[in-house]
């Protein structure tokens, strides 16, 4: 295991670059080894949907994508972060199927929740089902006939090929060690507990992060992963006050309201939303600008008004590249009425400048940088696999040969990211503190120092035009 590193890290899915895990590992070594110090590779499990995050076995890797003894040699050199599904387990899992087949004489029975068990006589009414929080306009269960002809009704929270874990169960608690026991023995630094704020049911309740019990839940995680020193990272999508909750308890939580921030400063030319942000925002955290879902709204309510997210929004559909309202909408089986499907790079209309700006702001952020593949290669929407497939999110999912990779890293901005985020992993002066100064509505200076390096980041948020200086022993140099 390679331990963390305060350096950009890569999100990939397992066969984005290239066909598999072997030909990622040439891509990261061949390209990227200075570039970034991590990789985060998205569910590689065998899986039967929603592109690997309905998980069949955790113990396996598919063999489309390679062997463990592919991802141990990546994490020999980088890095890694694996994808744990908390919540939920693949419909197709002998887990499920073994269930299906003996109904509740199966050992794994007390794996899923029966609506039969759950609900007490006389529920759920039509207010309980509306009181738990849900992005998809139905209510979540799914209706299963046994082998022996009975039938009942299972939680089902996302897809139907998703089904819901009882992680109130002995038997189920004892599954999730194994697992996270089993992913820290293959050498990984981090595991991100995908959805978990969904995995806790109670009665009058939301469903929908669950205090207290989503706390004991969490340290049940923490414990067993703190005993191989791997991190555990917890993945949502929701008001912002909720990570910064998280990371009073000592987790280090994603920052998924930058994204908009910076969308809005760059639109506006304002900084004053961004610079609040950064002043307050939590330190021991992920950064994102691009992930492989869209780009989150619902995060960055009350850090913008309104009006300014509709502002964000509306600009972002103006002065954006081939992106529409469709792509984002039930047509194109968007399930999630909070996030925008667009690369962040078409996102700024395929602007070269302000996109270098955005991940210049994204480096010089609380936290450590996490760059989505396409973004890293600042990709453009792929509106033909959109179109071939209908699924919105794909607009942000291109798969890259290794043919095209080549090609892709001779252009002028891939090569000044490049450089921008090796300084950004070279340089100490990220190790320590951080000042944020505003001299006017439009100009923002942030400032890294520690000890005796000091890199500095000027912002004409108005013009878009931007400059680096690295200095140490007082000694200054233009990096841009």
């Amino acid at each position: 295991m390679t331990s963390i590193k305060n350096e950009v890290m890569l999100i990939t899915y397992p066969d984005s670059l290239g066909n598999n895990l072997r030909d990622l590992n040439e891509v990261l070594n061949k390209h990227l080894k200075e570039v970034i110090g991590g990789v985060h590779i998205l569910p590689f499990y065998p899986s039967s949907g929603d592109r690997g995050f309905a998980p069949l076995d955790y113990t396996k890797v598919d063999e489309a994508f390679g062997t463990w003894e592919d991802l141990k040699l990546i994490s020999s050199s980088f890095y890694t972060m694996y994808e744990f599904m908390i919540n939920h387990i693949s419909r197709q899992s002998h887990y499920f199927q073994d269930f299906i087949e003996n109904n509740d004489k199966s050992k794994y029975a007390d794996f899923f929740i029966r609506y039969s068990e759950y609900w007490p006589e006389k529920k759920p009414t039509k207010k309980d089902i509306d009181l738990i929080y849900k992005r998809k306009p139905k209510a979540p269960f799914l209706d299963v006939e046994f082998k022996d002809g009975s039938t009942d009704q299972v939680w089902c929270t996302f897809s139907e090929e998703q089904i819901d874990l009882d992680v109130r169960k002995k038997a189920t608690r004892q599954f999730i060690k194994e697992m996270l026991v089993f992913l820290a023995e293959q050498g990984v630094s981090v595991v991100r507990l995908d959805a978990f704020a969904y995995a806790i049911k109670k009665l009058d309740t939301n469903c929908f992060f669950v205090e207290p019990d989503i706390w004991e839940l969490l340290d049940y995680c923490k414990d067993i992963l703190d005993q191989y020193n791997v991190k555990l990272l917890p993945e949502i999508h929701e008001h912002y006050s909720i990570q910064q909750k998280i990371a009073s308890k000592g987790y280090p939580v994603y920052d998924f309201a930058l994204p908009m921030l910076v969308l809005h400063a760059l639109f506006s030319g304002k900084a004053d939303r961004l610079a609040h942000w950064l002043r307050t925002c939590p330190r021991e955290q992920f950064t994102t600008l691009d992930t492989h879902d869209g780009i989150g709204v619902v995060d960055v309510k009350d850090l913008l008004t309104d009006e300014e997210i509709d502002f964000t929004v509306n600009s972002l559909y103006e002065k954006g590249a081939n992106i529409k309202r469709i792509y984002s909408s039930e047509a194109y089986n968007n399930l999630d009425i909070y996030q925008i499907n667009c690369t962040y790079y078409s996102a700024l209309g395929n602007d070269d400048q302000a996109y270098l700006l955005a991940r210049a702001i994204q480096c010089f952020a609380p936290g450590i940088p996490q760059v989505y593949y396409v973004g890293m290669l600042a990709g453009k929407n792929d509106i033909e696999l959109l179109e071939s497939t209908k699924e919105g999110r794909n607009i942000n999912r291109h798969y890259y040969s290794l043919e095209e990779i080549e090609v892709e890293i001779e252009r002028p901005i891939v090569k000044r990211l490049f450089k921008l985020f090796e300084f950004r992993n070279k340089s100490n002066a990220f190790n320590g503190e951080m000042d944020i100064r505003t001299s006017d509505a439009h100009h923002l200076e942030i400032v890294w120092s520690n000890k005796n390096e000091k890199a500095t980041l000027n912002i004409n948020l108005s013009s878009k035009e931007f400059h680096i200086i690295s200095e140490e022993n007082q000694q200054k140099t233009i990096v841009f």
